[in-house]
């Protein structure tokens, strides 16, 4: 298997049944090599299933992660939200590793109108405390704040990696289309996208480009950032260039496709990816 897996957000659109375990077995029928399970809703799978879905990783060799609940945000002026923000969190991590998924995805945090070390700070004092009870609890688990699509969120790539090296048990979900819709359109060069993984290896060291976890599709973007994600035949990020950065720098982990299209997409990136790697 190539040192860099591509799937899909989800169970894939081709698959007959819509159970994570039914996916697992298309993702592997079709070639790709990993899989995200979307629990972006809520988290309600219970014990016995999750165990299924790892027996399922583990026969089809596909490496699972998680996206948490989209309703997270530490910095919320409501100490409840705070609160449930945590416990989601705490419940994707928790069921993930029981579904033999390592890596956590989640939107962190909304700045409001704080200044961002401040914001900054709030978060790693959260994501300390999580990452401890989870060690506690002798779940590996790795938690994985995403780069996001609008400038009022947190989640630029400086504060991630900021964040992992000062968290253990914390490293960035890299969404590519997020960085490009955030910067109003900028970070859609091969210049740019070397900068991006250039930055990575500076800050944790080649183990960072070996250990990545990317998201990537098309997307409509205003001046305020995201709006949508479109296919990538559709929109304009230079998705070709992005992957031949991914091999000059030969770069390791999954590539998860959150395009429409799902499949279609993942197996055209790899597809790509392949070809140029030779």
């Amino acid at each position: 298997m190539s040192k860099l897996r591509f799937g899909t957000a989800g169970v894939p659109h081709s698959s007959p049944q819509r159970h994570s375990a039914d996916g697992i077995a298309r993702i592997r029928a079709l070639g790709l090599g990993c899989m995200e399970l979307a629990w972006v809703q809520k988290v309600s799978i219970g014990e016995a299933k999750a165990a299924e879905v790892k027996a399922a990783a583990q026969e089809y060799d596909v490496v699972l992660s998680v996206h948490a609940p989209y309703y997270i945000n530490f910095n919320s002026r409501d100490p409840k939200i705070v609160a449930a923000s945590r416990e989601r969190l705490l419940a994707a991590a928790r069921k993930g590793w029981l579904a033999g998924a390592r890596n956590i995805v989640f939107h962190a945090a909304s700045y409001h109108d704080d200044p961002p070390e401040v914001v900054y700070e709030r978060l790693k004092g959260h994501l300390v405390e999580i990452t401890g009870v989870l060690r506690e609890e002798g779940n590996g688990a790795v938690l994985r704040p995403e780069t996001t699509g609008k400038a009022s969120q947190f989640g630029t790539v400086e504060e991630l990696i900021a964040l992992s090296r000062e968290v253990a048990g914390v490293l960035p979900c890299v969404d590519f289309a997020h960085l490009h819709a955030r910067s109003g359109g900028a970070c859609n060069s091969p210049a740019e996208f070397a900068h991006v993984l250039r930055l990575i290896e500076e800050g944790l060291g080649r183990a960072g480009l070996d250990d990545m976890h990317v998201h990537i599709s098309g997307i409509e973007y205003t001046d305020k950032g995201e709006r949508e994600h479109l296919n990538l035949a559709e929109a304009d990020l230079r998705y070709r260039e992005l992957v031949q950065v991914w091999g000059d720098f030969d770069i390791g982990g999954t590539v998860i496709c959150e395009s429409p299209n799902l499949e279609e997409d993942a197996l055209a990136l790899q597809a790509l990816y392949r070809q140029m790697r030779g």
